[in-house]
C-alpha cells in the first residue's frame, strides 16, 4: 500500500510527476542529516531538524510544479514570488525543462543557512 505521500508523486501526469520527483530528490539531497521528508497539510513537506522549511505543490494559474519556501520572506531573489502570502514565497519550475540547478542551489544555500543559526 502506498503512503500518501509516494500517491501524491504518482498520481501527477508528465512532465510534472519527473520534475516534482526530481525536486524531491533534490532537496533531500541538500542535507541528508536534517532534512527529513513528511506528509503535512496534503502535500508534501520538507523539514529541517524538524521545522518546516519547504514544500512542493503544483501552481492552478501557470499549472508549473513550484517549492514553497517558508521562510521565504527572509530571502531575496529575483525569481522567488511572494503572491499574497505573508511569509512564504515560491520559485515556479519549468516542468519541461531541466532543473535549474544554478538558481536552485543558490536560493536553497540561503535558505539552509537560515535554519542552521
Amino acid at each position: 500500500m502506498l503512503r500518501p505521500i509516494d500517491k501524491y508523486f504518482i498520481e501527477k501526469d508528465e512532465p510534472i510527476r519527473s520534475c516534482l520527483q526530481s525536486l524531491r530528490e533534490y532537496i533531500l539531497s541538500l542535507d541528508n542529516q536534517h532534512i527529513t521528508e513528511a506528509w503535512k497539510y496534503g502535500m508534501p513537506m520538507y523539514c529541517y531538524d524538524g521545522k518546516m522549511f519547504c514544500y512542493l505543490w503544483v501552481h492552478k494559474k501557470f499549472k508549473q510544479p513550484y517549492i514553497g519556501i517558508v521562510e521565504g520572506g527572509s530571502v531575496e531573489h529575483p525569481e522567488l514570488i511572494q503572491e499574497k502570502r505573508a511569509r512564504m514565497k515560491i520559485l515556479v519550475i519549468d516542468a519541461a525543462k531541466d532543473l535549474p540547478l544554478k538558481k536552485l542551489n543558490g536560493i536553497m544555500n540561503k535558505v539552509v543557512a537560515l535554519y542552521e543559526k
